[in-house]
């Protein structure tokens, strides 16, 4: 295929993208940001790029001016060196862009030669939303936090179902709760643990359900953290 056919190729595709970005940022919210990345010009690969004002990147950004940890620059080399002219896809992986953390998500596109020519990036920011959502959660009544507090019949399994509940939902809660890592699952679990939630009959059962892993792993969590206990210990 001729050079300029792929380049012709290329363009179409770039022309596009840039159409697609400019449709879906007219109804983003400002904490979304979508750029597009010439990947054949890496001193000033962005070419189009809605609400960036959450990185400090216009067009004619450099590639390198990226998130922190930003894995597409793997999904790149991947795509540099797998056969095939289909898309490479990140979906939703971490990143950090100046303190804050925030979802992300790449696709590589390529040219009918297996070419890796664009990049689409998605960076979502939810420090907004979980500051609001907190807020909202002080503002909340206080019935229920009162109605635990009444003394409860030790032997009530219904009861203590509820405890159990509310002490995994808060350990969640602070540690980011969806799309938990293994770090913040194992703090989880510490925090868990320090609420005396292991002390209790089906405590680890509970605790694997709503971290989605099995039980043998949520203990290998706690000797996890007792070798730290441990370590620090001797340190100390």
């Amino acid at each position: 295929m001729s050079v300029t056919h792929l380049q012709r190729e290329r363009q179409l595709v770039l022309s596009t993208l840039k159409a697609a970005i400019a449709a879906i940022g007219s109804v983003a919210g400002r904490n979304m940001e979508i750029l597009l990345h010439d990947l054949d010009q890496p001193e000033q690969s962005v070419v189009a790029i809605v609400n960036g004002h959450l990185s400090g990147r216009a067009v004619g950004s450099p590639i390198l001016a990226a998130p922190e940890q930003d894995q597409g620059f793997q999904a790149l080399m991947r795509a540099a060196h797998t056969p095939g002219c289909e898309p490479v896809v990140l979906p939703d992986y971490p990143t950090t862009l100046k303190g804050r953390s925030l979802r992300s998500a790449t696709a590589i596109l390529r040219d009918s030669e297996g070419h890796p020519f664009a990049s689409l990036c998605v960076n979502v920011d939810h420090s907004g939303l979980d500051a609001a959502l907190e807020f909202l959660r002080q503002l909340q009544p206080l019935g229920a936090d009162q109605v635990l507090s009444t003394p409860l019949p030790a032997d009530d399994p219904a009861d203590m179902s509820v405890l159990m509940a509310e002490i995994i939902a808060n350990a969640l809660q602070s540690c980011g709760h969806s799309r938990m890592n293994k770090q913040a699952k194992v703090e989880a679990v510490r925090v868990m643990q320090e609420r005396g939630l292991f002390i209790v009959k089906g405590g680890v059962e509970k605790a694997a359900a709503a971290l989605g892993v099995t039980r043998y792993t949520v203990y290998n969590y706690l000797e996890q953290l007792r070798g730290e206990t441990s370590s620090a210990a001797r340190d100390d």
